[in-house]
């Protein structure tokens, strides 16, 4: 085979090979921010989470049946405290850490109503760890440092500004009300929403 022959092989072969878990997660081309993906609730419809532009969030990673489950009472208590200034929970359940979230989607709603009155929103059961992981958490463990690498365990913590950037990650130990997270999200609030574009 020629030089120029066996170039363009070389150069085809690696452009048509297959690609990467998170490059499938995360589509053709990475979102521009956390609004630009979607997930499904636990009660069914795929909700885009274009819906929360305005909003400052803190995105977390539950489950039903570890030490630091106890961390909804906490996240319930900051979705209640700051729901009227534009903050919202989002919960995640992953079963991905020593298989603490075994349940169905309905346990799962089940489970946080009836032992912590979850209120915040709740979405369907994903991965958040390897090639499988959701698109949501491809993004969010994509990010530079010190923001991205792997989701450490359950209750990790993503806060994220009102125009979907994510701003901060908070360790799994660190409980929603500590000092530090409350903080941040007030700093977030207080800043100004970006403008809505006036429909025609």
């Amino acid at each position: 085979m020629s030089r120029p022959l066996a170039f363009a092989f070389v150069l085809w072969a690696a452009l048509s090979g297959p690609s990467s878990g998170r490059a499938d997660a995360l589509g053709d081309a990475s979102p521009a921010s956390l609004l630009d993906l979607e997930a499904r609730r636990l009660s069914g419809p795929v909700e885009p989470l274009a819906g929360y532009r305005g909003q400052v969030l803190l995105v977390v990673n539950t489950a039903s049946k570890c030490g630091l489950t106890p961390q909804y009472e906490g996240l319930q208590s900051l979705y209640e405290r700051y729901q009227g200034r534009g903050f919202t929970v989002l919960g995640f359940p992953s079963n991905d850490f020593r298989e603490q979230e075994p349940g169905s989607d309905a346990e799962i709603g089940e489970f946080c109503k009836a032992n912590y009155g979850v209120g915040f929103p709740m979405f369907s059961k994903v991965r958040v760890l390897g090639e499988d992981a959701h698109p949501v958490y491809a993004y969010l463990t994509s990010r530079p440092a010190p923001i991205g690498g792997p989701v450490e365990w359950n209750f990790q913590k993503y806060l994220v500004d009102r125009e979907g950037r994510v701003v901060q990650r908070f360790s799994p130990r660190t409980t929603p009300e500590a000092p530090e997270v409350v903080a941040a999200i007030e700093r977030l609030l207080a800043e100004q929403p970006p403008e809505t574009p006036a429909t025609p």
